[in-house]
């Protein structure tokens, strides 16, 4: 094979890889539902929603308005159109600006209300956008300073605001979660604020809503709603190390994980694993797609993931390891996923 014939390969599978990635994206989102903003499972969700259809039917009836003034100035005769000059001032300025005044005054309380906290202190969530994925951390309330390092998942208590606190690292993203708030964006070098109530127990998708590259629309992650006393048991959970493995073949996944290097770009609490460039693994069994909502969290995926990342998601900065062996590359599949 010449050197143009190669070349003309490489594209063909990247093209395939790229499509396949779609793919599945597309179907693991049909899964788990579509994120909809016509949906609210929060305050802030309903207020935003309602502000949509205020600012919608508003714009409609000046909209209408105006069409049927030029239709008739088009229709009628000169001398059946009296007054054009009280026309002209009542329905071209007064009526807009009373009804554009009226239609910002409102937007502005509601805008007011999104960033109220009814007096209850806030649960604190770092979000730092990455092409193309979440890291999320959760500063420790107490005294201790221990930050929780997850990835791709939110997971909230019912009925507690949240303020998430976005960033990041390389170029804008946008945190959108439409179920439970509005779109915030995130810049490199400046933290926003968003505050999210979720009311009704269950999984929200969100979405990077700002165009950040080839994989953009890639770049999902999971809001989970749960009642306070499984969050706070989750929270427990997620902060305890890496469970021993059970059995010779996840020994082996764990052991092939630490040989191959892996290590140096991910976390495993309980492990020597400590790098920090990539997403933290100490529980990745527990969350419930991989690579930001591409692919399910099933010990094939995951295997898949891993030998062919460059072609499942092109340009992400996981490289591909197609130089592990079929034996090793499962071991670690099945050892990762027992990590929940």
């Amino acid at each position: 094979m010449d050197r143009r014939s190669g070349r003309s390969e490489g594209r063909r599978r990247s093209w395939r890889g790229a499509a396949l990635a779609g793919g599945i994206g597309l179907l693991a989102a049909c899964e788990r539902g579509p994120q909809s903003a016509l949906h609210p499972a929060g305050r802030n969700a309903e207020a935003i929603l309602d502000l949509t259809l205020i600012l919608v039917a508003g714009g409609g009836v000046i909209f209408l308005f105006v069409m049927a003034l030029a239709g008739y100035a088009v229709i009628a005769r000169p001398e059946r159109f009296p007054g054009s000059r009280a026309w002209i001032i009542g329905g071209g300025l007064v009526f807009p600006i009373v009804t554009l005044t009226a239609l910002q005054v409102y937007e502005f309380a509601v805008a007011r209300q999104l960033s109220d906290t009814g007096g209850v202190e806030p649960l604190r969530i770092e979000v730092t956008g990455y092409m193309w994925w979440w890291e999320v951390r959760y500063p420790d309330q107490g005294e201790g300073g221990e930050v929780l390092r997850t990835a791709n998942r939110l997971v909230i208590p019912a009925g507690r605001p949240v303020e998430v606190v976005v960033t990041a690292a390389d170029v804008i993203h946008s945190f959108w979660v439409p179920s439970l708030g509005g779109k915030m964006d995130m810049i490199p070098g400046h933290e926003n604020r968003l505050i999210l109530v979720g009311e009704r127990p269950g999984t929200y998708r969100g979405q990077c809503a700002e165009y950040c590259g080839a994989q953009h629309a890639l770049m999902a992650f999971d809001v989970v709603v749960e009642p306070p006393e499984r969050f706070e048991a989750w929270l427990a959970a997620e902060r305890r190390p890496a469970a021993e493995p059970d059995g010779p073949q996840r020994a082996a996944g764990r052991d092939a994980f630490l040989r191959a290097g892996c290590g140096s770009c991910h976390t495993v609490r309980g492990t020597p694993a400590n790098g920090a460039a990539g997403p933290d693994l100490t529980h990745v069994g527990g969350r419930g797609a991989l690579a930001a909502g591409t692919l399910p969290n099933t010990p094939e995926a995951l295997a898949g993931w891993i030998a062919g990342a460059q072609h499942i998601k092109p340009e992400n900065r996981m490289p591909s390891f197609p130089i592990l062996g079929g034996d090793d590359l499962h071991a670690i599949a099945v050892w990762l996923e027992s990590l929940k």
